[in-house]
């Protein structure tokens, strides 16, 4: 059947490394959006970091164009009216909290505006997100954040550390914390942490679904480990060819890297037929 919807992860596959769509990726996504074809932007980024992007696709402010942001924990139109929204509970986040600080792993969280951390010394990843996601960093104290907890829609909640620190605190997490949370490794240095219900996968199902797209109609496009439920899902689960061991072994096809038009590649060859 013929592809109608094509998720695209933003990170390490839509963008290259300088953070730039390319011309010949953006023609390739302009040319389907303009054949009917729904570009969704489905990516781990709050909206904020979103926003440039479907400014230059051509498809922001659009009640039916639509994205995915927060590694499934929302999707909404892209002019802003919302369909699925997981967030996390507050009890389940001071638990999580109390891991983090117990590892002595830095952690964030995000809410739709800004970053809040507990951590004093700010994680220098903490640092980094914010300017790759155009989002505030506001520190709170866990008794700030326990009294205004009311205040606080979170998103999503993010260890941030060097790469043995997370790996150690993967390693040892308890199952009770396991079963309270989606769980997917971004980067070496982010490992996130959604509302059980939430991942890329899920709410591109029940986004895919309310549109009346058929699961072989959706294509997928990712290159790491928080993008594997939506490879697997959509009926073409593309892999870049710069991404992850275990993403490539789950991938349908795999195309070029993401300096070399791997997104445009796959457009031009699974939605239009072209070689």
């Amino acid at each position: 059947m013929a592809i109608k919807l094509v998720a695209i992860d933003i990170d390490g596959t839509l963008i290259n490394d300088q953070r730039q769509i390319t011309p010949k990726t953006a023609a390739a996504l302009k040319k389907a959006t303009a054949a009917g074809v729904k570009v969704v932007l489905c990516t781990g980024r709050p909206m904020t970091g979103v926003a440039a992007y479907l400014k230059e696709l051509g498809v922001a402010d659009q009640d039916d164009e639509y994205v995915i942001s927060f590694n499934g924990g929302l999707a909404q139109s892209t002019s802003g009216n919302v369909i699925i929204n997981h967030s996390i509970a507050f009890a389940d986040y001071a638990d999580w909290e109390n891991y983090c600080l117990k590892q002595g792993v830095h952690s964030q969280i995000e809410t739709r505006d800004y970053i809040y951390t507990t951590n004093q010394n700010l994680s220098k990843y903490t640092v980094y997100e914010s300017g790759l996601v155009n989002m505030p960093i506001r520190y709170r104290s866990m008794d700030e954040m326990a009294r205004e907890h009311d205040q606080y829609i979170v998103a999503k909640a993010m260890m941030v550390d060097e790469k043995a620190k997370i790996d150690s605190a993967l390693a040892s997490l308890p199952q009770n914390l396991r079963d309270r949370f989606s769980i997917v490794r971004s980067e070496d240095f982010y490992l996130e942490f959604m509302h059980p219900s939430a991942s890329k996968g899920k709410t591109l199902k029940t986004l895919s679904d309310q549109l009346g797209i058929e699961q072989d109609e959706v294509m997928a496009l990712g290159n790491a480990q928080n993008d594997n439920s939506m490879i697997e899902f959509a009926g073409i689960g593309a892999a870049m060819g710069n991404s992850v061991p275990e993403t490539l072994k789950i991938a349908d096809v795999t195309v070029a890297d993401n300096n070399h038009d791997g997104v445009a590649e796959a457009v031009n060859k699974y939605v239009f037929g072209e070689e």
